[in-house]
């Protein structure tokens, strides 16, 4: 872990060298002040981490000097430091930014911990600003991941720690998670970003034409084949390859994707030249693998070789706090692209896109906002611009949100109505509507049957 600059301000001279040389074998850079001004100079003048701050000192005081230091640069960290501990003095450097509090004599363990947990902190902090930084400078409309939960805060920076690497990772969530969106996250902020990513979706092609999908053939190797076809392996050479529903992959797909990342060669199908490509492949599933290897469908050596970086992705109803952000962000979107005044939502309409489960996750709270933008005719989306409006009128004078019978229909009617659109949207192809509402096929079935929906 990289140092901290720390400016070490005590007025006492023996105490000051006995915490200097204690931080600098720590391998801490280490600026010294006796008083609050040389401590404002010397943040003026340098580049400061961390403050190890006395609270009483000749001249202007510990707390004062906090403020001032704030006031300069509120992202500098400080910690107290006083003979003269008390429950308030302590809240009161709290409340005025103090980052922690500690007494004297320091214990010198206990203040390098708080050090330790302080600097791991701005790294993380570092670490996800450059992220930042790097996706808004990509304009990624559209496709930015939207969050504020502790959950996705996490996702979010182990998908700049791998970036760097080569390593192969699994992402793992249930149909409109935004499993896609992190795989495009990870190349976009690795040293691959120039070079191309390549999506593939493993249940969208029967086994043959996938073969070919993936490593490309030779001309004749099946009826069909005229001419010889580059594969995905070789159109994503220097850059990334995803591979999407990868529980999907029939054995003997199984078999050479996995002699690729042992040995990163591959054949086109029907020939016998031996082919390279430098690719790095990112895979997803809303399978359960472990479950797939114990039926004997999925092979327990390729999971271990995809799963060297694993990454689930929670689905929404677990991460409530990012449903408020993401509505935001959606009317933002389809206000713009309908050139209409949508400012937000009504209280009554967010309390209930707050209460819904989603099972489609993001792509389906996408899915409800872009209709009701559509549909509105108002400057704020109310309740009768959701798609539960219509069963309000079976519970005449029930509280908008209440639980029980009008809650069971309002979301039964939501799901049978966005079926509905899903499958005049797809054009009647089920393996399609079922990909619009992020879930499968045969949940889709099931719902077409419950509803009384043509099949």
């Amino acid at each position: 872990m990289k140092g901290l600059n720390i400016l070490i301000t005590e007025d006492e001279r023996t105490q000051r060298e006995l915490l200097r040389d204690f931080l600098a074998r720590e391998g801490h850079m280490i600026t010294e002040a006796g008083t609050g001004d040389e401590a404002l100079n010397q943040v003026l003048d340098g580049q400061i981490d961390m403050v190890l701050l006395d609270f009483k000192m000749p001249g202007m005081n510990g707390l004062e000097t906090l403020r001032k230091i704030k006031g300069i640069n509120p992202s500098i960290d400080i910690i107290m430091m006083t003979a003269y501990g008390t429950v308030e003095t302590a809240v009161q450097a709290m409340k005025e930014g103090a980052l922690d509090y500690i007494t004297k004599p320091v214990e010198l363990d206990e203040l390098l911990l708080l050090i330790d947990r302080t600097a791991e902190r701005r790294t993380l902090i570092r670490e996800n600003e450059i992220l930042r930084q790097k996706l808004w400078k990509k304009d990624m409309d559209g496709g930015r991941i939207i969050y504020r939960s502790p959950s996705m805060e996490s996702l979010i920076n182990m998908a700049g720690r791998v970036a760097a690497s080569r390593a192969t990772v699994l992402i793992q969530g249930e149909s409109g998670t935004g499993k896609e969106l992190f795989a495009r996250l990870i190349h976009g902020t690795s040293p691959r970003a120039d070079k191309p990513m390549i999506v593939v979706n493993c249940s969208a092609l029967p086994e043959t034409l996938l073969e070919s999908e993936l490593f490309g053939h030779e001309k004749g190797s099946f009826t069909g084949a005229t001419a010889r076809r580059v594969g995905r392996f070789e159109e994503a050479d220097e850059g990334t390859l995803f591979l999407d529903e990868i529980g999907e992959l029939s054995a003997p797909v199984q078999v050479k994707l996995l002699r690729f990342l042992q040995e990163r060669e591959f054949q086109r199908l029907g020939g016998n030249q031996t082919l390279r490509a430098d690719v790095r492949i990112i895979s997803a599933t809303n399978r359960n693998l472990e479950e797939r290897m114990k039926e004997g469908t999925f092979r327990d050596d390729l999971y271990y070789r995809l799963n060297v970086v694993a990454m689930h992705i929670p689905p929404l109803r677990e991460r409530k706090e990012d449903i408020e952000l993401l509505v935001s962000h959606f009317i933002t979107r389809f206000a713009r692209e309908n050139e209409k005044p949508i400012e937000g939502v009504s209280s009554e309409a967010q309390d209930l896109l707050l209460k819904y489960d989603y099972p489609g996750n993001v792509r389906e709270l996408e899915n409800i906002i872009e209709r009701a933008a559509v549909i509105t005719r108002s400057r704020v989306i109310s309740l009768r611009d959701l798609p539960f409006k219509d069963a309000l009128p079976h519970r005449p004078g029930a509280a908008v949100g209440a639980t029980g019978g009008l809650m069971k229909d309002s979301v039964e009617t939501l799901e049978c109505q966005l079926i509905e659109q899903a499958l005049e949207k797809a054009g009647g192809n089920q393996t399609r509507a079922a990909d619009i509402l992020g879930i499968t096929e045969r949940t889709l079935r099931y719902k077409m049957k419950k509803y009384g929906l043509k099949q």
